[in-house]
């Protein structure tokens, strides 16, 4: 797997990352093993890990795999803003479930809407798998 040599790489890097992105298709099919797998490969990250859903990942089985890590929504979109660093993280859910391609729909993107208002003056980086337009 990719991650076996992407993992040893990153640890190794000085400085450190702050924070490690994963944007999404973290797994093929979305089944909780491919989660319990990914999760085993991601464990000796050092960084913090914030990861969004790609078309490839089904929302549930990924909530219930990162879910304790604090920052994903308990239900609905997959959706979240970070404010822990100098640059704000605003990671956006556009999986279509069953489609190819991705979206944001009103909702989404008036939930998006919604926290850059929040906070207009802060550096903001927004996440998301698939392109924006």
């Amino acid at each position: 797997h990719w991650l076996d040599r992407l993992i040893p790489a990153l640890g190794a890097l000085s400085p450190q990352p702050d924070v490690v992105l994963l944007t999404g298709d973290t797994v093929d099919a979305g089944s909780p093993a491919e989660y319990a797998r990914l999760r085993e490969l991601l464990a000796p990250l050092r960084a913090p890990l914030f990861v969004i859903p790609g078309n490839h990942d089904e929302r549930e089985a990924m909530r219930a795999a990162f879910g304790a890590d604090g920052y994903l929504p308990a239900q609905g979109f997959l959706q979240y803003v970070v404010e822990d660093w100098p640059l704000r993280l605003i990671g956006l859910d556009t999986v279509v479930p069953g489609e190819p391609g991705g979206h944001l729909c009103e909702a989404r993107l008036r939930w998006l809407d919604a926290r850059l208002t929040e906070a207009r003056a802060r550096p903001t980086v927004r996440v998301l798998h698939n392109l924006p337009f």
